[in-house]
């Protein structure tokens, strides 16, 4: 799953190296914690949280194949 986010996000923001996503795991569920830079905050959040929603939905979806939950918290 982080594989999977980093390059997602990664794709969306202009500063590429500034890139990092740390998992936090817990029982039957994970905290993705993704930093980029402070000018791409927003593209990652997208308009009215869009871009956001899209990425949770993906990682929704990805963890019901391996019942595990995942969460998305964007750090700047």
């Amino acid at each position: 799953m982080r594989e999977l986010v980093h390059n997602i996000v990664k794709s969306l923001v202009d500063h590429e190296e500034a890139v990092s996503v740390n998992v936090v795991s817990g029982e039957g569920s994970s905290v993705l914690e993704v930093k980029v830079a402070q000018d791409d905050v927003g593209k990652i959040i997208g308009k009215q949280g869009n871009t956001a929603k899209a990425i949770r939905t993906i990682m929704k979806a990805s963890g019901k194949k391996i019942d595990q939950k995942f969460s998305l918290n964007i750090v700047s």
